[in-house]
């Protein structure tokens, strides 16, 4: 065979493979995402190849309704509003679309971003660009494509596919009833009455707020809806099999994981859980919390004359490693004043084994002195009860009490939350103030309630005002 022959073959060959290479990315949605990705030097993720999946089935007519809550970052808005759009354009000749944002000037430059993917990719698509403009504009196949901000006019267009990215802008505008209701009314009264029979509509977001779009399709159409939910931090059933805690993107060298550890850290530092809970566990709470009025609780910065104090211990025994995001061991110190006021002084935390909770819990009793009364919980069985006979006799001199849980969580909880949201507790200032409102907040849908638990002990045992020396004496 000559030169010449066998450079002709290659070329054949070569065109044959990018016919082939082209005709699956026309037929194939992560194909095609694959191939937009690699001219960059990336590749879609693991969860991007599951959000790719979900889009080829509304692709497909086989799910009419997709709600996609993501954390910020994650790369959604790449694949589901640019690359999403522009290929289905060119898969379904002459559909129409309609791709919305919380502002017009957003709406236009995802729009943009779309005729960008069209034309760059016209030879593998097979069909380029007729019409550009960046909010209405048209593929020379028929397909048609239509930016609006939230609220803007869409009367007269009827959409096959409407394509909803980022409906919320600010924290401002996700507290705001207001606003929260003008995304409702627009999505009912205008998005939903311009949709054609068997329209389908996708809902991309990062959650702000419990009573968002988000928030509303799933309380009031969620049997419509199916919902592709990736927090930051995997919980217990994770759609991509994640263990408990193991962080989202973790599977690519591309650093997000890494991010994600460092804006956990800065939330937890400035008190800002809520917005963790919300942008990246897509777990929004009120921020004044379900059981505990965070605002009531008032800071002074010295300690009331005559208090009694008591240091209550909630107890874990488990390191930190890897992912995971084990409980915490907490002591709690509690105090009542004599006009009954009462008053948080210190939250002790950590994650470490047993021994590590042995030398907190001593090193603690150590500084806050014998006139403190500790309160430890006693787990039923016999090993609760060696492990709380042991930590007494550890703490001799130190008045002890140990008793067993009762009740459910939030029911030991309600006591102390009343003093609470009556304006009767106060806080001496401390580092760990932010944490703890945090969790209060959170209670009792956060992940965390160890805190909780360990004021709800100390409360009680303040309020029962019982010798507990002899209490406990009266166990040995």
């Amino acid at each position: 065979m000559s030169m010449q022959t066998a450079d002709t073959a290659l070329r054949r060959e070569l065109a044959l493979r990018r016919r082939l290479r082209d005709l699956t990315a026309r037929e194939s949605l992560p194909e095609f995402a694959r191939l937009v990705m690699a001219e960059q030097n990336l590749h879609p993720a693991a969860h991007h190849h599951l959000l790719l999946k979900e889009l080829q089935a509304v692709a497909h007519g086989t799910v009419d309704r997709l709600l996609i809550t993501m954390p910020p970052g994650s790369a959604k808005s790449t694949y589901a509003s640019r690359i999403f759009p522009a290929w289905l354009m060119a898969l379904q000749s002459g559909i129409r679309i309609i791709g919305a944002s919380h502002t017009a000037d957003l709406a236009d430059h995802v729009s943009r971003g779309v005729q960008s993917c069209l034309r760059d990719y016209a030879p593998v698509l097979g069909t380029g660009l007729r019409r550009e403009n960046a909010r209405d504009w048209e593929a020379a196949n028929g397909s048609a494509y239509k930016a609006v901000g939230i609220g803007g006019p869409i009367a007269g267009r009827r959409a096959d596919v409407a394509i909803i990215d980022d409906p919320v802008k600010s924290r401002a505008d996700a507290d705001s009833r207001a606003c929260r209701e003008r995304v409702w009314n627009w999505f009912g009264a205008d998005l939903r009455t311009r949709m054609k029979p068997g329209g389908r509509i996708v809902v991309i977001m990062t959650r702000w707020h419990e009573d968002d779009l988000g928030g509303r399709l799933l309380l009031r159409q969620g049997s419509s809806w199916r919902r592709v939910n990736l927090p930051a931090q995997a919980e217990d059933n994770d759609p991509l099999g994640r263990a408990p805690g193991e962080w989202l993107w973790g599977d690519d060298s591309y650093g997000y994981a890494g991010e994600l550890q460092r804006v956990k850290a800065e939330y937890e530092r400035g008190g800002a859980m809520r917005d963790w809970a919300a942008l990246y566990q897509q777990q929004p709470r009120p921020a004044e919390g379900a059981l505990f009025k965070t605002a009531a609780l008032s800071c002074i910065l010295a300690s009331p004359a005559s208090v009694q104090w008591v240091r209550a211990w909630d107890l874990a025994a488990t390191r930190q490693t890897g992912t995971g995001d084990p409980d915490w061991t907490v002591g709690a110190r509690l105090g009542r004043d004599v006009a009954g006021r009462f008053v948080i002084g210190d939250i002790v935390r950590l994650r470490g084994g047993p021994e590590d909770v042995t030398r907190i819990i001593a090193a603690t009793a150590s500084r806050d002195g014998a006139s403190v009364r500790i309160s430890i919980p006693r787990d039923p069985g016999q090993a609760g009860k060696a492990q709380a006979a042991y930590l007494a006799r550890m703490l001799s001199g130190y008045v002890v009490e140990t008793s067993p849980e009762s009740g459910d969580k939030s029911t030991r909880a309600m006591p102390f939350a009343a003093q609470v949201n009556a304006g009767n507790v106060d806080m001496l200032p401390g580092a760990w103030q932010a944490a703890l409102l945090d969790e209060l907040a959170g209670f009792p849908s956060a992940r965390h309630d160890d805190q909780v638990d360990a004021l709800s002990r100390a409360f009680l045992a303040l309020m029962q005002g019982r010798d507990t020396r002899a209490s406990f004496l009266a166990y040995l």
